[in-house]
């Protein structure tokens, strides 16, 4: 097959060579490629991969949207896999376990932020699963400087960084989890939308995390105002759960939604308005949270916040007992996110859709040992 790296690494004794689909230089499209992984040290957990998201973070980071990538390239930060392998001293896990590792798989873990479970927002810098900087000694091996996602057979990480997936969950289903449910569950956490009292939470795009949000919002007992600009999406949004639509294309149904929301998530990643969805907030401290990952800046209309008392802020994933926490929420509730399932060799393919479109809110997932089953597409 063109495009196939035959050149195995030599592992250092601290590694072992593993099988990925990657991108081996930028521009270039995936293909299977060898990489170090380390082997497992005293706290560390194997696990062979049986599923891997596909999230539009990877292609964001992989066409450079978001600043250089370094190459090759191995996207993947929603893992999902069965422990082959631990070390001496791990205590959370055992052999046969189905476990998860999401966004990262590193942190200080002695700053402010890592002690209070906040480790997404370590102040030394958190690791990220993938195209991440391997500086506080947990990530193991020392061929890499950088790490390599889940588009591959296995991975080794620290037990800290692991997940526990409940047995009898979904798993083609939970691993999209790790990243759609945490980016949507934290903001709904922070912002008061899990405690009890009931709050109106509008969720701005209905694709693969509006839909995602409007379920974990609803399960939390919240009433769900779906919000998009394509009127279209009502009846997709209704059937997630959401109670009340918004069009904002539509000013007589943004003016009859007016003032109704405790709680706005802003899942738009594209370039937008933001004082569009404002006036959608109550009066007297309501929040707009943007979680899309924009990067041009926003003009935001002043005296709007001021003569209401609204606040606009950002939320990045959630930290390792958070995501844990949204995990066993959507065992106990049966929430899943929609997914279609591929192999590694419709990588491509899902990002491009990705990158076009996702009107109905599909996430992707590689299935890792059909794909390996596949001799065609894996390197000599």
């Amino acid at each position: 097959m063109d495009g196939i790296n035959h050149e195995l690494l030599a592992p250092l004794e601290s590694e072992f060579a593993e099988i990925a689909w990657g991108i081996p230089k930028s521009g270039e499209k995936h293909a299977p490629i060898w990489i170090a992984r380390p082997k497992v040290t005293d706290s560390a957990v194997k696990f062979e991969m049986l599923y891997c998201g596909i999230c539009h973070s990877d292609v964001h980071t992989g066409v450079n949207d978001w600043g250089p990538c370094n190459f090759p390239f191995v996207g993947g930060h929603e893992l999902l896999g069965r422990v082959v392998e631990i070390g001496s001293k791990v205590t959370k896990f055992k052999v046969g376990d189905n476990v998860g590792v999401g966004c990262f798989i590193d942190a200080c873990l002695k700053c402010v932020n890592c002690l209070k479970g906040d480790e997404q927002y370590c102040l030394e810098g958190m690791t990220g699963t993938y195209n991440g900087e391997k500086k506080h000694g947990r990530c193991g091996g020392n061929q890499e400087t950088r790490t390599a996602g889940g588009y591959s057979g296995s991975h080794t990480v620290h037990e800290d960084f692991v997940l526990k997936i409940p047995d009898g969950m979904d798993l083609e289903k939970t691993a999209p989890i790790l990243c759609a449910g945490i980016t949507m569950y934290s903001p709904l956490m922070h912002w008061g939308a899990g405690s009890g009292e009931k709050k109106t939470v509008g969720i701005v795009g209905i694709g693969g995390l509006g839909t995602m949000g409007i379920k974990l919002a609803k399960a939390l007992g919240n009433d769900v105002m779906a919000i998009s600009s394509s009127a279209h999406k009502e009846a997709l949004a209704k059937e997630k759960g959401a109670t009340m639509f918004a069009c904002s294309k539509d000013p007589e149904s943004m003016k009859a939604n007016a003032g109704k929301c405790d709680l706005i998530l802003n899942t738009v990643s594209a370039s937008h308005d933001i004082n569009t969805y404002l006036p959608l907030l109550s009066k007297g401290g309501a929040t707009c949270v943007q979680l899309g990952g924009v990067t041009s800046p926003h003009t935001v209309h002043q005296f709007g916040l001021m003569m209401n008392r609204m606040s606009i802020a950002g939320s990045l994933i959630g930290g390792i007992k958070e995501t844990q926490d949204v995990i066993d929420l959507c065992f106990k509730h049966g929430i899943y996110p929609d997914c279609t399932v591929v192999e590694a060799k419709d990588i491509d393919s899902c990002w491009d859709k990705l990158t076009k479109t996702n009107a109905d809110g599909i996430r992707y997932v590689i299935d890792i040992k059909k794909s390996l089953e596949n001799k065609d597409y894996i390197p000599n």
